[in-house]
């Protein structure tokens, strides 16, 4: 398939190809140059949508949708992975392919579900933190939602300090996440021979069916696929096939590990 260029501009283009792995880096430190983007992308995956259907599940369903949650995450892993393979190998992310291949309707519709996707999960992430806060400090709902617009920013700030800041950033913030989810599980004592049977596939009911349903569309959301294309391109990489198959290898371990990580928060 052929990708015709319309233009010359690159994604991100303030922080693109701006972090150089190096040549002489080799083994855990030329891995580290790679690992990050993958980590800005699993936040999509912790936010209070995914949370919500999770503990809905659970307190209806107990561990029997554990096996629904884990595929989802191998569903996601999987496009996840096409996605920065896009980015790596073509140079393109997935808006800019879209444009250069398909007719300018289509790309009207796919940008439409782009941002209603893109809303929908705004929306339970800004009440999401405003809930948070006011659980935290008593402050009124409203309140809370206007503190959001620091996250905002936050990140527009952190972005003139260069991409790997921002990474560190969000790579802090999701360790804190799992940190307070495996005290969590410490504290609630799940019963292990239970877990384990739910990670076995079986047939769902209608009130189970709308649960795994809802899972599924909390995990795998099609921003991410966007972002993540594009994100893969702030690193430097050679064109050649070496390079190339270099950047796809880390980019995978990036994806398996932080994507995991996301499954068990």
């Amino acid at each position: 398939m052929e990708f015709k260029r319309y233009h010359s501009e690159n994604s991100l283009a303030e922080v693109h190809a701006t972090v150089d792995p190096g040549i002489k880096n080799t083994g855990i430190k030329r891995m580290l140059a790679y690992i990050g983007p993958a980590y800005l992308v699993s936040v999509g995956y912790m936010d209070p949508g995914n949370w919500a259907t999770d503990l809905q599940g659970g307190s209806q369903f107990g561990y029997q949708l554990i096996w629904v949650l884990l595929m989802s995450n191998l569903m996601a892993l999987l496009l996840q992975g096409l996605s920065s393979r896009l980015g790596i190998v073509r140079r393109r992310d997935l808006a800019q392919a879209n444009r250069e291949l398909y007719p300018p309707f289509v790309n009207f519709c796919l940008y439409i579900l782009a941002e209603i996707a893109i809303g929908a999960c705004d929306l339970a992430e800004v009440l999401g933190m405003a809930l948070g806060i006011h659980l935290l400090t008593g402050l009124p709902i409203i309140w809370g939602v206007g503190i959001t617009v620091l996250d905002t920013l936050l990140l527009l700030w952190l972005q003139n300090y260069g991409i790997r800041k921002l990474e560190a950033f969000i790579i802090a913030l999701v360790a804190i996440i799992g940190l307070s989810f495996l005290i969590e599980i410490i504290l609630a004592k799940p019963v292990m021979g239970q877990v384990v049977k739910g990670f076995i596939p079986h047939s769902l009911n209608k009130e189970a069916l709308y649960i795994a349903v809802g899972i599924i569309g909390a995990t795998v959301m099609p921003h991410n696929l966007y972002l993540h294309s594009a994100l893969v391109q702030t690193r430097k990489i050679n064109n050649d096939t070496e390079g190339i198959k270099r950047a796809i290898k880390f980019n995978l371990i990036d994806s398996t590990i932080a994507l995991n990580l996301a499954f068990f928060c």
